[in-house]
């Protein structure tokens, strides 16, 4: 008998699929606390890959616990802001997270370069 760990298939738990990309939800007016994260779980406001995160306790949770809920006016507004304002100036879609990746890809390409020539300057000698 399969036990809740073994088995994956288990009924009782809902599948989640977070390896698969987002749709980013549509810009409309109206907009809800779903949306806005759904705009950031799509990799559309540029915080994070665009893939499914389930979270504990979801955005807007303790705004509604507190009875302030935002309105929807509110949520346009950051849904504007982190997604079309954010990127008019034409500025990299890279996160804080990965902007510095492309430095390390050219230290190694430089890297292997001098190598090279290293090696091209040595066997040259005999």
């Amino acid at each position: 008998m399969s036990t809740r760990s073994d088995d994956p298939n288990h009924r009782d738990i809902p599948r989640t699929h977070t390896i698969k990309p987002m749709d980013a939800p549509p810009m409309n007016a109206g907009s809800t606390s779903a949306q806005l994260k759904g705009d950031i779980d799509s990799g559309r406001t540029g915080d994070k890959n665009e893939v499914f995160d389930p979270a504990l306790s979801p955005l807007g949770t303790d705004d509604e616990a507190a009875g302030v809920s935002p309105s929807s006016d509110q949520v346009d507004l950051a849904r504007h802001q982190e997604s079309v304002a954010r990127w008019q100036n034409g500025n990299d879609r890279d996160s804080y997270a990965h902007q510095h990746s492309r430095k390390a890809l050219y230290a190694y390409v430089g890297f292997i370069a001098l190598v090279l020539v290293l090696f091209a300057g040595a066997f040259s000698m005999f």
